[in-house]
């Protein structure tokens, strides 16, 4: 079975973030130059939230506001669900199903090492399915 700890050995810990005092702007800028979905906010060490496209889009519509002249802590989400790396695969696509959420942010000893999206777990979960076909299929064949 895969451990969240697989998928960081295959993409890196690389945490992508932004502080809860940096402006929208900056965190739209950021993620658009990474081509991600969502960065962790991060209050030195700590998990303060998690700032999604998602976010900026709901509150667009009800502030006119310059992303400029807005906080990411005035748009991001707080509660911020975690794993740490023993987890399955098949946990977090169940846990983010469940909540409805994207992206799950990895700690290890309150520590932030890593962050997992929906398309990682995905990915590793169709990887290990087409090996376990091709298996069965190197089973039936030998048989």
């Amino acid at each position: 079975m895969n451990t969240v700890h697989d998928i960081l050995k295959d993409k890196g810990n690389k945490v992508l973030s932004v502080g809860p005092d940096d402006s929208v702007l900056k965190a739209l800028e950021l993620m658009a130059e990474k081509n991600v979905g969502a960065l962790l906010v991060l209050d030195g060490d700590s998990v303060a939230g998690i700032f999604s496209e998602r976010d900026y889009c709901r509150q667009v519509l009800e502030d006119a506001r310059s992303p400029k002249a807005m906080k990411v802590r005035e748009l991001m989400t707080t509660t911020v669900m975690g794993v740490t790396p023993e987890r399955t695969t098949e946990e977090c696509l169940a846990l983010m199903t469940d909540k409805r959420i994207r992206h799950l942010p990895v700690l290890q000893n309150q520590r932030v090492i890593g962050v997992v999206s929906i398309g990682d777990i995905v990915k590793k979960i169709i990887a290990h399915q087409q090996f376990t076909i091709s298996e069965l299929g190197n089973y039936i064949s030998a048989g």
